[in-house]
């Protein structure tokens, strides 16, 4: 058999749970978590495209960022919720390639999104006066659409390097998703290489990005240190708080989950984990960004009471 012939034409994800009786519970939490994270994301979304006092990079990167989170769920839950409804859960040959690239996609381009938004306040805290100019709107587009080919790269070599892999008999993902590990296990094939493809490119592009994120937050830390205000050094790590957390909970994720000996690999496990980066954290962004951002709150006021005075104009005409 050629080694990038495959037998099976369709897959069957095993989801969380193999009890039925847990069903309805997952399908209803999930289906609350998928509408809390697309509301979310969509407000942060919205909130930094039309609103001017957040025409900034800071808020550029973030409505950037939500509209990964938006991808990264979007390619993962619709299907789990409806393998629920239809109480089906196979997904086709191809279906399980488009998941597994619109999936990694936007994980592969928020690591270096993350790492991105560090340095971006490196710059803000360093240089306050000169951060506009340094950091412009080209500037700042010029780097997403960078990242973003980038992570196209990663998504589109794991994805081929995967499915150029015979997959012959047994068909069963240990899975609430098409993802690179629990493949590989199916595999009728020595997936040595893949393994190893998998584990650099991870530790290539996981552990670059987490590193320069450090590096940026010890230089942040440095120049922190030399503001002689209290208020000073509170509002400059104030700005960085909410950043640190959703990278400690992104990056401790998906280094658990890829970057491991192959004998430490529990699919079981590897669910649970899995969960943080595919759904908790892109649900927890726009909350933990918001709850702690007087800007972003402040903005959302402020197209409230547009939308309201609008709404109010035009009920006047129509009774004149």
């Amino acid at each position: 058999m050629k080694a990038n012939v495959s037998i099976v034409s369709e897959f069957i994800i095993l989801g969380l749970s193999t009890r039925p009786e847990l069903d309805a519970f997952i399908f209803v939490l999930f289906l609350f978590i998928y509408t809390v994270a697309l509301i979310g994301n969509l407000i942060i979304l919205i909130l930094t495209s039309i609103d001017e006092g957040l025409n900034t990079p800071m808020y550029f990167f973030l409505g950037f960022l939500s509209l990964l989170d938006i991808c990264c769920t979007s390619a993962v839950l619709p299907k789990m919720l409806t393998s629920y409804v239809l109480k089906s859960k196979v997904i086709s040959y191809y279906g399980c390639v488009m998941q597994l690239f619109f999936f990694t996609w936007p994980v592969s381009v928020e690591l270096l999104l993350l790492t991105v938004m560090a340095y971006d306040r490196y710059i803000a805290i360093r240089n306050p006066l000169r951060y506009a100019t340094i950091i412009s709107r080209s500037v700042c587009i010029n780097i997403a659409i960078i990242i973003s080919v980038i992570g196209s790269f990663n998504s589109m070599t794991n994805t081929y390097f995967t499915f150029r892999l015979p997959y012959c008999a047994d068909n069963k993902i240990n899975h609430f998703f098409c993802e690179i590990m629990p493949l590989l296990k199916l595999a009728c094939a020595d997936t040595y290489f893949n393994e190893i493809f998998v584990f650099t490119a991870d530790v290539i592009l996981g552990m670059c990005c987490f590193l320069l994120t450090c590096l940026s937050y010890v230089f942040i830390i440095n120049t922190i240190m030399k503001i002689r205000s209290a208020e000073g050094k509170r509002k400059a790590f104030s700005t960085c708080a909410s950043h640190i957390t959703i990278v400690s909970m992104y990056y401790g994720a998906v280094i658990f989950t890829y970057i491991r000996p192959r004998s430490s690999l529990s699919l079981d496990k590897d669910k649970i984990v899995s969960t943080l980066y595919a759904v908790i954290t892109p649900t927890l962004n726009p909350i933990i960004y918001s709850l702690r951002n007087k800007e972003v709150k402040e903005a959302f006021r402020r197209v409230i009471k547009r939308l309201y005075k609008t709404k109010t104009s035009t009920c006047t005409c129509n009774v004149k």
